[in-house]
């Protein structure tokens, strides 16, 4: 049997909803005089019941229409967020590296150089480490002409080609990707996706959020499709695909594929 490095049962996530907001004390009596205006708190599960196992070497597709828990699952793999309840285990000492939010693990205020330090620094490679990198990362990010600039001036296209350079270079064990092809231009698409099936060829493994069913099918050799929070469906690319295609034709209306 394969190596296991991911392994979800039954997870769930709950986060609270907060409605009329009232950050002072005059707009909570405000509240208490006018139901309309009255602070109110609800529960949201993102997610519920999510089993999932991945194996080394596996390249799998999270994907659902928006709303439906694909990036709530990679924040929960990458440690950003805990679990309601359930148990979500990753393989002690696997590596991540995480593209879940644009510029996320960034200072806008420090420069190129200052924040691939600072990044890589937060997976835990030392100065000297970086130092070892720096170079290819700059050179794969075609940045190297701004990377004393604040990457406040940078556009996002920009901070998604540094943030990609980095992860890239951590030789990272597990790769999570949220929509990274949202922004930046093909010819550094094509690059980011050759990168991928090259780790793949290593045998890393790859977990990859999105909306784009000929980038999953290029990339991804499973699909997991998720709706309101539950999977309903995993396994080969291909059919997952074809359920996400019927799932959104018919405008979200929850149900399970066959898988």
């Amino acid at each position: 049997m394969s190596e296991t490095l991911i392994l979800a049962e039954r997870v769930s996530k709950r986060f609270q909803l907060h409605h009329n907001y009232a950050p002072s004390i005059k707009a909570r009596v405000i509240g208490l005089v006018h139901r309309r205006q009255r602070q109110v708190s609800e529960d949201y599960w993102a997610l519920r019941d999510i089993d999932l196992r991945v194996t080394r070497g596996e390249s799998v597709g999270l994907v659902g229409r928006n709303g439906s828990g694909k990036s709530t699952l990679l924040k929960l793999i990458a440690g950003i967020h805990r679990p309601t309840s359930g148990r979500l285990l990753v393989q002690r000492g696997a590596r991540i590296g995480t593209m879940i939010e644009l510029g996320v693990g960034f200072n806008v205020e420090l420069s190129g150089r200052d924040n691939v330090y600072l990044n890589a620094s937060v997976y835990g490679l030392t100065r000297r480490e970086v130092d070892a990198i720096f170079d290819a990362v700059v050179d794969y990010s075609e940045l190297a002409q701004f990377m004393d600039e604040p990457i406040k001036n940078y556009s996002s296209g920009m901070i998604v080609r540094l943030a990609f350079a980095v992860a890239a270079h951590l030789d990272p064990e597990v790769l999570l990707l949220d929509e990274i092809f949202a922004v930046g231009d093909a010819p550094f698409q094509d690059k980011c996706k050759r990168t991928m099936q090259g780790l793949l060829d290593k045998g890393r493994t790859v977990l990859f959020v999105s909306h784009s069913a000929t980038s999953v099918a290029q990339i991804c050799r499973r699909v997991c499709v998720l709706s309101h929070g539950q999977k309903v469906f995993d396994g080969p690319t291909a059919e997952g695909l074809a359920c996400y295609h019927d799932m959104t034709a018919e405008a979200g209306a929850q149900h399970t594929c066959v898988s």
